[in-house]
């Protein structure tokens, strides 16, 4: 394939990726902001690795 054909065909694909980007944030309404949506998930990840676990129970032997 020549550079040439082979560019020409990177830009079209990239235009159209483009375009569903664009179309889909359109589409999407936006949510809570990632710094809030980041800052809950670093307190739910705290809160889990601060709880203890539960002692498993006792292995009953025969």
């Amino acid at each position: 394939m020549h550079p040439e054909i082979h560019l020409a065909l990177h830009h079209a694909r990239a235009a159209e990726l483009h375009a569903e980007a664009v179309a889909y944030r359109r589409t999407v309404k936006p949510g809570r902001p990632l710094r809030t949506r980041v800052g809950w998930t670093l307190v739910e990840v705290g809160l889990r690795l601060a709880t203890p676990r539960p002692s498993p129970a006792p292995s009953v032997s025969s």
